[in-house]
């Protein structure tokens, strides 16, 4: 765990290593992905390093060759043999072949584990068993051999299984390479810009967002915890959640397990309120006039116990809104903090590019923009989530998630 001081220090060091790598020649990008098709993940973020990407108002072209692809399939649309003839790389095989360039040793600079997407089953919680796990063994298992490691980061959260993501974190430990993972929405605009004071007093805090399990919730629990993150003397982890669903957050709201006023305030930050016609999105209304159960069918709130007596929530509301907000009560502060976690729409994305310009960051640098503890924890918190609702939607203790980090001294979201 990085001091407030030693951050610092290696965040200078980065921008400074940035600067002088401009002429460097450029880093050999390994990508493991499961599909390489039009909008997946692979493609949208394996493009960036390909072709470029918008940043600070200009086309930035990291100073990164891919040289090889790992796809685990190859469905109808995929790109990847495409790709390779216009780019000039190769497409292997296997994971370590990829990694090695066809050798017997390591041959790249980094390497990039995408795997989001495609055809894979699904455990009784409802989770997509996506190999990231396995990708990221394989490809340590190639750093072993070659008795050397290089940066590695993996897409959204680290497992559906905290037993494994926490592994794969300890072996990034132990094999000393850093690693970065999770959502872009701790690294998006925000809407009004909003840095809550690192070390703050955050009284309560809600965030609220739309879309399904295992995979836009873990966005917005990521981007949740990018927040209240900043509180205290850092964050200790996790003692207890519950996942409730349906009239029952409704009542827990008129009971006050979840504030209205905050979801007012997060509400009034979204694009996208939703109502039963345009004329009745008022926030304040959808929350007071009984609006809320007429069009959020299947509810869901995700209430959460830090281990230093913090309690936040995070609400699910499928067809009250099309994007994602937060919303705190800090001591010390006027008023509500609330902002939006702006997701620009495609063709350029650019919320994206504010991920993948972190991710360029580390892989020249070989620091970390943020701790990859941050996601190992809301990996575990989303598991133990859905543990919770599978299992009558009982209260949950969770010891095992005691993930002790501090937060880096000035957030990573986009600013320019």
């Amino acid at each position: 765990m990085l001091t407030r001081r030693e951050f610092l220090q290696t965040g200078a060091a980065a921008a400074g290593l940035l600067a002088a790598g401009a002429d460097a020649p450029p880093k050999r990008l390994a990508i493991v992905t499961t599909i390489y098709k039009y909008l997946s993940h692979g493609q949208h973020i394996g493009d960036r390093f390909l072709v470029g990407y918008p940043y600070a108002g200009d086309w930035h072209k990291p100073n990164i060759k891919v040289v090889s692809l790992y796809v685990d399939q190859k469905p109808e649309g995929d790109l990847s043999g495409e790709r390779a003839r216009e780019f000039g790389f190769q497409v292997y095989p296997t994971i370590a072949q990829a990694l090695c360039c066809g050798g017997k040793e390591l041959a790249v600079d980094a390497v990039l584990i995408v795997a989001e997407h495609g055809e894979y089953p699904r455990n009784e919680k409802g989770q997509i068993l996506y190999p990231r796990y396995e990708f990221f063994q394989q490809c340590a298992e190639v750093f072993k051999t070659s008795g050397h490691s290089v940066p590695v980061y993996n897409d959204k959260h680290l497992s559906y299984s905290f037993t494994k993501a926490l592994e794969m974190v300890q072996t990034s430990r132990r094999l000393r390479f850093p690693m970065l993972g999770g959502s872009s929405l701790p690294v998006t605009f925000r809407l009004p810009e909003l840095e809550l004071p690192l070390g703050c007093e955050i009284e309560e805090a809600l965030m609220v967002g739309d879309g399904g399990s295992d995979a836009m919730d873990f966005h917005a629990l990521e981007g949740l915890q990018c927040m209240v993150e900043r509180r205290g003397r850092g964050e200790t982890g996790v003692k207890a959640v519950q996942l409730i669903e349906g009239d029952e957050v409704w009542q827990a709201g008129d009971d006050g397990r979840w504030s209205k006023d905050l979801l007012i305030s997060a509400l009034s930050r979204s694009d996208t309120p939703l109502g039963t016609d345009d004329t009745e999105a008022r926030p304040e209304d959808l929350v007071t006039s009984g609006q809320l159960p007429k069009i959020v069918p299947h509810p869901a709130a995700y209430f959460i116990e830090y281990r230093d007596g913090f309690k936040a929530t995070l609400l699910m509301l499928d067809g009250a809104l099309k994007d994602f907000n937060f919303a705190a009560r800090v001591k010390g502060l006027p008023g509500l903090q609330a902002t939006q976690f702006f997701l620009t729409p495609v063709p350029n994305v650019t919320y994206s590019a504010c991920l993948v310009h972190g991710i360029e960051q580390m892989f020249e640098t070989r620091v970390a923009p943020y701790p990859i503890e941050r996601t190992l924890l809301v990996s575990g918190i989303l598991e133990s989530c859905l543990t919770s609702k599978i299992q009558n939607h009982q209260r949950l203790e969770t010891p095992h998630l005691a993930v002790i980090y501090r937060a880096p001294a000035q957030s990573a979201y986009c600013r320019v």
